[in-house]
């Protein structure tokens, strides 16, 4: 089945085949057609939604025990040049539920003012279960929800992190309206304003930066068996059965699943919506963002997918095809799930050879030397 199309008639987020051209955009009317009620209307500015008391912050250097990078920050004059590229595919399944987003300026798309000079963009990558209404939900609302409230910009975590709170609740307002609504999604977003890099994550999404060729893990994976979402499950009253969240889902975040029992409620529960996040100021040493579904991951490790990223990279230099070539290579990789890839490239020019110049010993002996050698072995027969 063919993807919708675009009003440039470009497709977008295609079931079946990669989308040609320019990513989608939330403001296409694709995108509008997800909400077809006074929900869809902007929404005012206003405070970062309160957290419920049992979505426990997971602060960076609570989770330095477990697989995942560390997050730092260099004094740098670098201002990246943005160029994006998406890519889609309904892979094996019998659906299409992974959705993509890539808006590659903010300000200017949605016409705001007062804003710092430089790069705004925002791409986003959502990988629903149970249908698609959750991840398609989220894909137009997430941007929204920043860029209306009213401490955007000055605290972009706080605001990013609420953002996706109010994502989830107003989804669940929506369900409770129409039932055939009813699904989950997880949820990956990256902002990049000026030369900050922030990646927000709930579920099991990934995204990997390129720095000098180096894979650089800036999200968690949020599986129900891993120490710290395990701990936070069973703190908000739920439990891990054969490495499923109460037995139901394989991840322990997500937005939506409301209808779930004993996993979400107005006061909080087992799933959270709540995001991670990681930031770092971007400097010349970084090349390329890597936005992925699980279904990418199955097949890729990091390292291995910034390896043949950059590989593709260095030979066309285009993000659109380095990311048809990321999920092509998944398929034959027999990647089981849909797969969805966003790359964005942080320079105008191709990732450079990494091919260190072998070191150049002289050896050579003096005369003198060569005479006293000699003598040294005379010595030794004599």
């Amino acid at each position: 089945m063919e993807g919708s199309k675009d009003l440039d008639g470009n497709v977008v987020n295609g079931s079946g085949s990669c989308c040609d051209g320019r990513p989608p955009n939330p403001l296409a009317a694709s995108y509008r057609q997800c909400l077809s009620d006074d929900r869809a209307a902007p929404v005012p500015r206003k405070k970062s939604l309160v957290r419920h008391p049992s979505l426990v912050k997971t602060k960076m250097s609570d989770i330095s025990d477990d697989s995942i990078s560390g997050v730092w920050s260099r004094v740098s004059e670098f201002l990246p040049v943005i160029r994006s590229g998406a890519c889609a595919d309904i892979g094996f399944r019998k659906s299409m539920e992974d959705v993509y987003v890539c808006v590659d300026d903010f300000v200017r798309d949605y016409g705001l003012t007062n804003m710092t000079d430089g790069p705004n963009a925002f791409y986003g990558v959502f990988d629903g279960h149970g249908g698609k209404h959750a991840a398609d939900f989220a894909c137009y609302n997430l941007l929204r929800y920043i860029i209306k409230d009213e401490d955007f910009p000055r605290e972009i975590e706080k605001v990013v992190s609420s953002a996706f709170l109010q994502t989830d609740a107003a989804f669940a307002e929506a369900c409770s309206s129409d039932a055939a609504l009813d699904s989950g999604t997880t949820a990956l977003a990256a902002i990049i304003m000026g030369r900050s890099l922030i990646v927000a994550n709930a579920g099991d999404c990934r995204a990997v930066l390129c720095r000098g060729g180096t894979a650089i893990e800036m999200s968690r994976d949020h599986k129900p068996i891993c120490t710290k979402e395990k701990k936070r499950i069973e703190a908000s009253g739920g439990f891990i059965y054969d490495g499923y969240l109460n037995g139901q889902l394989s991840v322990a975040r997500a937005l939506g699943d409301w209808h779930m029992e004993e996993l979400k409620s107005r006061e909080g529960g087992p799933l959270s919506a709540e995001p991670e996040l990681m930031s770092m100021d971007l400097t010349e040493e970084d090349e390329f963002l890597i936005m992925g579904c699980d279904g990418i991951w199955d097949v890729f490790r990091s390292q291995n997918a910034v390896d043949f990223a950059r590989r593709r990279l260095q030979e066309h230099n285009d993000p659109v095809m380095c990311c048809k070539d990321l999920v092509d290579e998944a398929l034959k990789r027999k990647s089981g799930d849909n797969l969805a890839a966003v790359v964005v490239c942080f320079r105008p020019d191709p990732p450079p050879n990494l091919v260190a110049p072998r070191s150049r010993v002289h050896r050579s002996f003096s005369a003198d030397g060569l005479r006293e050698i000699q003598s040294y072995l005379n010595s030794l027969a004599d």
